[in-house]
């Protein structure tokens, strides 16, 4: 099939380098532009844009898709299906209506609920059990489009967000490539999707990363894997008189009763507004992750409480 493929961050790469080794005719690649990037400020290609080079394939970065030229262009790559994996700029009518077999989605939630842009944090966030990876057909809407084949994929207890984007990055390749392979023979089925259950994954606001230790253990514990490793939840300590930002990368909910941010034992076991959330893997800003030992040994002192 001739395919353009539209995504950028190393999510999206594992998709595309199934769609390639597969036979599929990538005509073209869209990704976001370059930025500016490390101390040098010098532009960085995207992960996508990298490998589109790589294998050979056209590059294109228009910063939007609502012009005439771009659309023109877009059109005139005469494509079958267009795949879409986290690309990151807004798909106007006239994209979507001008691959013959319109546009696919790679979406990491069991839609309808987690539409929006942070699925996999807002999963782990809420608590839920289990979430998964759908192919949808996509609308104008936001998320709203018919699905197709799905994978259900369960949320360990202790299971971070990273640990969770790298699994869906993973299944997400297979799944896009057996939709496409379904679709070229004619047997790609979609189903609307349901009226309720519908929730929005909003993006993650820097204010949310913010521990508040009134809420309960399994809340906190819960808002530590979902932001972990980025942009991570945090809370400051004070060492040697000075307030020091730490982000916690992963805990496990312990019994505990004291008031809410009450430092308990030797260890970095911090109390709740219920239960308590003991800290085994920290990082001190300016510094790399650690384990919490690591972190002890060299932070001497430790006040009563964190804030």
């Amino acid at each position: 099939m001739r395919v353009v493929f539209m995504g950028t961050p190393e999510f999206s790469v594992p998709t595309l380098t199934e769609i390639v080794s597969s036979g599929h005719e990538v005509v073209a690649v869209y990704t976001r532009a370059p930025k500016p990037a490390g101390r040098g400020q010098a532009e960085r290609k995207s992960p996508v844009h990298e490998a589109a080079e790589a294998f050979g394939i056209p590059v294109f970065t228009p910063k939007s898709l609502k012009g005439e030229a771009e659309q023109a262009q877009f059109a005139s790559l005469d494509a079958d299906v267009a795949v879409v994996v986290a690309y990151g700029l807004l798909l106007p009518k006239p994209i979507l209506d001008a691959p013959a077999d319109g546009c696919l989605n790679l979406h990491g939630s069991l839609l309808p609920r987690w539409r929006g842009a942070a699925p996999i944090q807002r999963a782990i966030m809420a608590g839920d059990a289990q979430t998964g990876i759908v192919v949808m057909r996509m609308d104008e809407g936001l998320d709203t489009g018919p699905m197709g084949p799905t994978e259900i994929i369960p949320i360990g207890k202790d299971m971070t967000a990273g640990e969770l984007h790298d699994q869906m990055m993973r299944l997400g390749a297979d799944l896009m490539g057996r939709a496409l392979a379904a679709l070229e023979r004619g047997s790609l089925d979609f189903t609307v999707q349901p009226e309720t259950g519908i929730t929005y994954a909003q993006k993650i606001d820097k204010a949310e990363a913010r521990l508040d230790f009134s809420k309960s253990a399994d809340a906190v514990h819960s808002t530590i894997r979902g932001l972990s490793p980025f942009p991570g939840a945090w809370f400051e300590l004070e060492l040697a008189g000075k307030p020091v930002r730490i982000k916690a990368l992963r805990s496990t909910p312990v019994d505990g009763n004291a008031a809410p941010g009450t430092l308990i034992g030797p260890d970095l076991t911090i109390a709740c507004g219920s239960g308590a959330v003991r800290l085994t893997q920290v990082q001190r800003e300016g510094k790399g992750a650690m384990d919490a030992v690591t972190f002890l040994r060299g932070a001497g002192a430790l006040p009563e409480r964190v804030s």
